[in-house]
C-alpha cells in the first residue's frame, strides 16, 4: 500500500514516519524547498520522545508520479485546492483519501477530485513540532477517529485501519465523526482568533472574566449552527471541556498565532470561524461573535500584507 502524506509539516512528519517505522510504502509531499532538501540529503531528523534520523521519500507534490493506494491531507485549510490540483495524476478511481485537517466543508473541496465513497473525514488529537526544516519534535500520545462516505464505510477502510494501527496511531473507526470534528473545531473557535488578536498564551486570555463570558457566546454559536447541521453537542459539556483545556494548555500559543503574530502567514479563519457564520447563513442563523472574529482576523491580514 503505497501511502502519500500532502502537507508534510509538524504533523505530516509524525504521521509519515511512523507509518515508515511500520514498514510501509510512503511518501513525504510538500512545497517547503527548505524542508525537501533537508530531508534528501540528511534524513527526516526527529526529536522529543526518540532521536533518530529517518531516510525517508519527500519530493514536491507535482513530481509524484506512482499511483496512490492512500493519501493523508495535512496541507493547510486554504492550501487545499492547490495541493489536490498538483497531485491529480496519482489519483485513481481506486485512491483513498483521509482529510485530518482543521476546520469545517474541506469534504466538498476534495470531492471535485475524488470520489465521495473513497473519502474519509477523521479528527486527531495527535500533537507535533517543527523545530526546522527535516527535523520534527514529536513526543506524547494521540488518537485518530476516522469515517468514511462509503456505504460499507467500516469494511471498505478495514486494512487502512490496520496499517494507521500497525503504526501505533490509535486509529479508532467512528460510525460518525461529525460531533467529534466539530467539537475539535469549537476549541479552535475559541482560542485561536482570540489569542492571534490579543498577542497572548491561552492562558493569558483565560485568566479574565471577559474572555470567559465571550466563549461562552462563541460556543453557543457553534452548538447552535452545528444543530443547523444535523450535528448535536451539549453546550455546557463543550463549555466545560474548553475551560479545562484551556488550563493544561496555559502556556501554549495556538496555532493561529503561530501563524499570523510570530510568522506573518494567511490563516485558517475562514474555516474555523468564518464557516459558522457561513453555515449559519444558510440556515437563517446569525453568529455575531464568530463574525466579529473573523472580520478582525482578516483586518489584522490586511495590515500585514498577506491577505
Amino acid at each position: 500500500m503505497l501511502t502519500y502524506i500532502a502537507g508534510s509539516g509538524a504533523m505530516g512528519c509524525r504521521f509519515g514516519s511512523q507509518i515508515y517505522e511500520a514498514g510501509y510504502d510512503v511518501i513525504l509531499l510538500d512545497q517547503w524547498e527548505d524542508h525537501i532538501k533537508a530531508i534528501q540529503t540528511e534524513g527526516l531528523k526527529i526529536s522529543g520522545d526518540e532521536e533518530k534520523t529517518l531516510p525517508m521519500k519527500i519530493m514536491r507534490p507535482e513530481e509524484a508520479s506512482d499511483p496512490a493506494d492512500l493519501i493523508i491531507l495535512f496541507t493547510k485549510a486554504m492550501q487545499l485546492p492547490n495541493m489536490l490540483e498538483a497531485i491529480k495524476p496519482i489519483i485513481s478511481e481506486h485512491t483513498q483519501v483521509l482529510c485530518l485537517l482543521n476546520g469545517l466543508g474541506h469534504e466538498e473541496v476534495i470531492s471535485k477530485y475524488v470520489k465521495r465513497e473513497n473519502i474519509m473525514l477523521g479528527v486527531t488529537v495527535w500533537t507535533a513540532g517543527l523545530e526546522g526544516p527535516g527535523h520534527a519534535h514529536l513526543e506524547g500520545t494521540g488518537t485518530v477517529d476516522l469515517q468514511s462516505f462509503a456505504a460499507n464505510g467500516e469494511e471498505k477502510t478495514q486494512a487502512i485501519v490496520n496499517m494507521l494501527n500497525d503504526a501505533h496511531l490509535n486509529v479508532t473507526y467512528d460510525e460518525n465523526v461529525f460531533p467529534a470534528v466539530w467539537r475539535k473545531v469549537c476549541v479552535n473557535g475559541t482560542m485561536n482568533s482570540t489569542c492571534a488578536l490579543l498577542d497572548c498564551t491561552i492562558g493569558e486570555a483565560f485568566q479574565s472574566d471577559d474572555m470567559v463570558n465571550a466563549v461562552k457566546q462563541i460556543i453557543h454559536e457553534f452548538v447552535t449552527v452545528a444543530a443547523s447541521e444535523d450535528v448535536t453537542i451539549d453546550e455546557q459539556e463543550m463549555i466545560d471541556y474548553v475551560l479545562a483545556t484551556a488550563k493544561t494548555a496555559a502556556h501554549h500559543y495556538p496555532s493561529m498565532h503561530q501563524d499570523l503574530v510570530q510568522n506573518h502567514r494567511k490563516t485558517e479563519i475562514d474555516f474555523i470561524n468564518g464557516a459558522v457564520v457561513r453555515l449559519g447563513a444558510k440556515h437563517g442563523i446569525k453568529a455575531p461573535y464568530c463574525q466579529l472574529l473573523t472580520e478582525m482576523i482578516h483586518t489584522k491580514e490586511h495590515i500585514l500584507g498577506i491577505a
